[in-house]
């Protein structure tokens, strides 16, 4: 590993605003749930935040409802939220730009 990189590890949630050159983003690995009864973010699932939407997983509703509830649960516009992989999947990794990495801890520990 070369000095100064960040090892990266399977679900691993890190903060980005250390990295050189990069512009205080967090990257996390979140777990959609769709269909939840009681929609929310918060909560740990292998390592992951768990995001529970009310949409169903048809046609990407249920992702770009994930994605509105990270912005409204980091405080942030929508277009602050980025997803970098998983569009079809359940596991996703969404970057999310002007975030605090304090804020992912609270929402983890729910």
């Amino acid at each position: 590993m070369e000095a100064g990189s960040v090892p990266r590890a399977a679900g691993a949630m890190r903060a980005m605003a250390s990295l050189p050159g990069h512009t205080g983003a967090v990257r996390i690995t979140v777990r959609v749930r769709p269909g939840s009864a009681r929609p929310g973010v918060g909560g740990r699932h292998d390592g992951a935040l768990v995001v529970r939407v009310s949409a169903r997983a048809v046609d990407g509703r249920a992702t770009e409802a994930a994605l509105d509830a990270i912005a409204a649960a980091f405080g942030v516009r929508r277009r602050a939220v980025t997803l970098i992989a998983g569009a079809t999947s359940r596991t996703k990794i969404v970057d999310v730009a002007g975030a605090d990495p304090a804020g992912l801890d609270r929402l983890l520990s729910l």
